[in-house]
């Protein structure tokens, strides 16, 4: 084991199988589904076994329609049906659009303002006002933009059902964290500078159900420290859903119907965005600015504080992505940094297997569609390779501008969004 990683707690597997074989079955029933309703799809995790994507395009290959979107946004398109959804904003960000684009045609469909803002806070260079992605189910898209207000659309008739624009915060740099849908709840993080906490409102009124702030204090933590721009996954744990939720200087869980804190594990980092990763009876995550860290933390029963105890191992080292989240395939999870440095990393044990250098920054998150691995690039490149112990390039794709947004994957089709457009891609 490599010497910058710290082994922490015995156990490994044997607690661990029970739930590891119920998230598997739990996963697998979720990726049969057709649409693509979540930022990293129907299991949370940028698996799309089902398909069979293509894997070379350019801008006049493979091309099936490509529209252009106004204004800026790095929210990630969900689809459902023939729609695609996405949000966007001015560049000021005082006005905020939500956008539907015809998934056969490329014919867009909607484009209004759910908010405006007179005096919008200033945002990271590498974020935008609109980068929450939205979450879709029949007849419904949900759509965020931090700060400045959450609402309920109809599909059908593109009428606000419901807003919101009462829950609070200074997102200091720009909000990121994207909601998320669990039974009759739109649940999301609102991890400020001034305070940190966990809403779920009542999906069909916009009504809050619970409310929980972050236990960790922060007090003694500079402001900027205490920011985090994750999106939560639920998961089910020895038979029961747990909210996993990660926030500056912490991993949290949660009761989802209620909200109540189950346990709790401490880092060092904040302005986390790598959305965690969920398999083999563990979680993985990246523990965000400045030094990044990943960990893998066994997932079991267990209450409290767990971060002397769960914490099997801690991989430390730069190439570790602040942005990109991560996957999971056989054994093995994938990472591509920042800079453009590719790894595969045991998850078992945390060795490094094989590890190159792509160029070029990145912050999309990556997919897997049961052979092949696709990384996004902010230059706009794509590069494609089997999941494997040795890196096996097959295809090295361009489109004139880059990737901020997450890809959507619906039957053998790749929807890209860049930075000015939106593509079908298709064999």
């Amino acid at each position: 084991m490599s010497s910058e990683m710290r082994t922490r707690g015995a156990a490994k597997w044997v607690s661990g199988f029970v739930a590891a074989i119920v998230m598997i079955s739990v996963a697998s029933d979720a990726v049969a589904q057709p649409h693509w309703p979540d930022y990293r799809g129907p299991n949370t995790q940028g698996h799309a076994p089902w398909a069979d994507l293509p894997t070379t395009w350019s801008e006049d290959q493979n091309v099936t329609w490509k529209v252009a979107i106004p204004h800026r946004g790095w929210s990630s398109p969900v689809v459902h049906g023939n729609q695609i959804w996405m949000t966007t904003a001015t560049r000021d960000g005082q006005d905020l659009f939500a956008i539907c684009v015809d998934l056969k045609t490329g014919e867009l469909l909607h484009n209004f303002k759910v908010f405006d803002h007179n005096e919008p806070d200033n945002v990271n260079t590498l974020n935008s006002h609109a980068s929450p992605s939205p979450v879709i189910e029949e007849g419904r898209v949900y759509v965020h933009f931090g700060d400045y207000g959450t609402a309920a659309i109809d599909t059908a008739s593109a009428e606000v059902v419901w807003e919101r624009r009462d829950l609070n915060l200074t997102h200091f740099e720009g909000a990121g964290s994207s909601p998320i849908l669990y039974e009759d709840m739109l649940i999301f993080h609102c991890d400020g500078t001034d305070v940190q906490y966990v809403v779920a409102l009542n999906k069909h009124t916009g009504e809050t159900v619970w409310k929980t702030d972050r236990s960790r204090d922060m007090a003694a933590i500079r402001m900027h420290r205490r920011k985090a721009y994750t999106t939560p996954v639920v998961w089910e744990i020895e038979g029961k859903p747990q909210l996993l939720s990660q926030g500056a200087e912490a991993m949290y869980s949660y009761d989802p119907h209620t909200g109540e804190e189950l346990w709790r594990v401490i880092f060092s980092g904040y302005s986390t965005v790598p959305r965690p990763v969920i398999g083999d009876g563990a979680l993985y995550i990246s523990t965000g600015f400045d030094q990044a860290s990943l960990l893998r933390i066994r997932l079991d029963g267990s209450r409290g504080d767990l971060t002397d105890t769960h914490i099997e191992w801690q991989l430390e080292r730069s190439q570790i992505p602040h942005r990109p989240s991560f996957l999971l395939i056989d054994g093995l999870i994938y990472t591509v940094s920042d800079n453009g440095i590719g790894q595969a990393i045991e998850a078992e044990t945390g060795e490094v297997i094989w590890r190159e250098r792509f160029g070029g920054q990145y912050s999309a998150s990556p997919i897997y569609d049961g052979q092949h691995i696709y990384f996004f690039s902010q230059e706009g490149d794509t590069i494609v390779f089997p999941p494997g112990r040795e890196f096996n390039q097959v295809a090295h794709n361009q489109l004139d501008a880059g990737f901020m947004a997450s890809p959507a994957v619906v039957d053998n089709t790749l929807i890209l969004r860049t930075e000015t457009h939106l593509y079908r891609i298709d064999p």
